[in-house]
């Protein structure tokens, strides 16, 4: 199986933890992010995640997840969901889109490896959220309301190795969130948060981004 992806999208982020969560083996392939022609021919639209599997192609993160935990007949994602974790993510959106574009545009991922590709990411978010440059300008305030809500989420959290006890969708979306994240500075993560976003790397695979947060 391939998997054809940007290191920074939370969307695949969601997509490869399915695969490291049942130790299954995947070949990921890290796309331009000016690279509209390879999704066009495989799924007929500019997205990634897509996974290549028996010379068929899927799209949509979710999709690919349920497909790939149903494979062998075990899944993994058998917990239940709770509201209120779907919720935290909706209530803190605004600042967490603010924060993390910016700062995916200036890191070193893969997907930005030609000025090209990275000029087209920025030009193509700039148009939804404003110019980088106003939100990089709001950093303080939106790091303090990113910080109490990480307070707030410390309650809500069960277990390092699932944020409901039992490993289920809802921590496909947490961890992505989380991951995210991981790449601003200044941050400060209460001791349940960073416990399980760290189980949930090694767990999955898929390294944080502290070292080149900013």
């Amino acid at each position: 199986m391939k998997l054809y992806i940007y290191d920074h999208c939370p969307f695949c982020v969601k997509a490869r933890m399915i695969f490291g969560l049942k130790n299954l083996p995947v070949t990921e392939v890290v796309l331009l992010n000016d690279d509209v022609q390879t999704p066009m021919r495989m799924i007929g639209q500019k997205m990634v995640p897509i996974l290549e599997h028996d010379g068929r192609f899927m799209g949509e993160s979710m999709d690919i997840i349920a497909h790939v935990d149903a494979m062998d007949g075990h899944p993994v994602l058998t917990g239940p969901t709770r509201p209120g974790i779907g919720q935290w993510m909706r209530d803190g959106q605004q600042a967490y889109i603010r924060l993390i574009l910016p700062r995916f545009a200036a890191a070193p991922f893969a997907e930005f490896a030609t000025t090209g590709a990275r000029l087209y990411f920025i030009e193509n978010k700039e148009a939804m959220i404003g110019p980088f440059g106003t939100c990089l300008a709001e950093s303080d305030t939106l790091r303090t309301s990113t910080n109490t809500a990480l307070d707030q989420l410390a309650s809500l959290i069960k277990s390092p190795q699932a944020v409901n006890g039992t490993l289920s969708t809802d921590d496909i979306h947490l961890f992505a969130h989380l991951r995210s994240l991981t790449l601003v500075a200044g941050l400060d993560w209460p001791a349940p948060v960073r416990a399980y976003c760290q189980h949930m790397s090694q767990a999955t695979g898929i390294p944080l981004l502290d070292h080149m947060a900013g």
